[in-house]
Formats: C-alpha cells, structure tokens, sequence
C-alpha cells in the first residue's frame, strides 16, 4: 500500500508544470525581498498563473501618492514565454492601451521583427522575470517611449509638456486628476500610500508562516522532500548501525532495533 502510495504522489508532481513551481519561487522571493513601490498578491489562493500588483506612484514625479492596480497574467510555459500586464486602474499614458495593457518591449515575444522597431535583445526572454517586469514597467510610467505609442494621443499630449518644460499642463493635469481618483481605492483595501521617498524606499518583509503562498509551495514540494528525508534517515541508520553495533531482536514476532550500547531501559552505559 505504501508503494502505491508513494508512486502515486510522484506521478502527481511529474504532472506538475515546471512554470508552477517557477513562479511559486518568484513570489516568495517578492514576498521576501520586495521590489521598492509594488505590491505583490495572487488574485486566487490557488492560483499561481494570475497575480494582482499595486503600485505606489514615485515620489517627486506625476504619479506621487498615486495607486495603481494591475494583473500579471502567466501563460503556462513561462518563463518561456512572457506574461501579460494589464491595468485595472484607468491610465492615460502613451505606452499604455484603452483596455489597460502595457506595450513595452520586454513583454513582446522572442521573435525577430524588423519592421517593430525593437532588437532582439529587447524583447522577453527566459532570464526575464516578475522583478524586471516590474521595474520596466515603473520606468516606463516616468519615461514613456514616443516612438510606438500604444495611445498616440497621449503620446502627442506627453511630448507637447515634456518640450514646453511643464507650460502646457494638459498631459500632467490628467495624471494629477487620475492619481486623486486611486485615493478611494486605497481607503477601501487599507493602505497607506507613501509619499515621500524615504516612505517608497521602505522594504516591508512579508512573514512566511503568514503568506498564503506557502501553503502552495508545501503542496509543491514537501512530498518531494519528505522523500529525501526518508531516504537520508534510512542511509543514517544503516551507518549508524554499522558503526554503532545496532542488531535486531526478534521480540513475538515482530522485529525491533536496539543499540547494543544501551541497556534495555533505554539508558546509555557511561
């Protein structure tokens, strides 16, 4: 029975995707370590392939004191392929779609496309990951590419105010109005968006025995590691039997192990 049991459970984790456990890694390395100015959670506990982000706007920049909602989407052979990041909070911003999607190179498949504009080099690749999405994405909100724009009229509206140094304020009066709309959403999910850089720079740990996360990464592989132990205490005790003299003795039956060191009240001799 044991034997089934246990080749059952390996049958379990072959069926496993690799990209389960890929980005189990990367949320409690983000829940550890997190990116200055994000918030990481799973919109479902049990689901590892859709993430919510909150973004704190940067200090000192149009998006200060803002609060931005967004999913990261995961396909199911990530890392191989990107995922996608999409805004929940309605943003006006030359890279960023109606809809909410974000086009920005990293995100763009691994092909070769002269006419996008884009090298090879640009584009997602498996050594990308959630941290370096995050971080392009946040760059991209304080210096958006004109080139390609996903909104072409925020694009002209963007270039109009960055030529005129901040005289032409319609592009940052819609951000500004845009930023004092997130402050209802903060209220209701209780946070305290920071305003100040020495807020934003604040790295807050996230306890692992409290994280949700965990209860994932135990079904992900305690099985797994349960087995190796029980394999390295086998190997133990055949060392230490052979080592520390241990015999079996045959008791109605029923085999059982002793050290001959030990008196039979279980007290080592001195």
């Amino acid at each position: 029975m044991a034997t089934y049991v246990r080749s059952g459970t390996n049958m379990a984790h072959q069926a496993t995707p690799s990209s389960q456990k890929a980005l189990m890694m990367e949320l409690k390395s983000l829940q550890e370590q997190p990116v200055e100015g994000f918030r990481i959670t799973l919109v479902e506990e049990s689901d590892l392939y859709n993430w919510e982000v909150a973004i704190f706007g940067p200090p000192n920049t149009l998006y200060e004191g803002g609060y931005f909602k967004a999913h990261i989407k995961f396909p199911v052979d990530y890392p191989y392929s990107p995922p996608t990041f999409r805004f929940l909070t309605k943003m006006w911003h030359p890279n960023i779609y109606e809809n909410g999607d974000v086009c920005i190179s990293i995100l763009h498949p691994p092909v070769d496309d002269p006419q996008s504009g884009e090298l090879p080099s640009e584009r997602w690749n498996p050594t990308q990951n959630v941290r370096t999405i995050l971080l392009s994405v946040i760059s991209l909100l304080n210096e958006p590419n004109t080139f390609s724009p996903a909104n072409v009229d925020a694009s002209v509206m963007f270039r109009k105010w960055r030529d005129s140094k901040g005289k032409d304020k319609e592009y940052a009066e819609i951000i500004r109005k845009q930023v004092m709309s997130t402050a209802a959403d903060a209220e209701r999910d209780g946070v305290k968006v920071p305003t100040t850089l020495a807020e934003y720079c604040v790295q807050t740990r996230v306890p692992s025995q409290d994280s949700s996360s965990d209860l994932l990464y135990d079904d992900l592989y305690d099985d797994d590691m349960e087995e190796e132990d029980e394999d390295e205490d086998e190997s133990e005790m055949e060392s230490v039997g052979e080592a520390g003299g241990m015999s079996a003795v045959e008791d109605g039956g029923t085999s059982t192990r002793r050290y001959d060191n030990q008196d039979d009240s279980g007290n080592e001799d001195s």
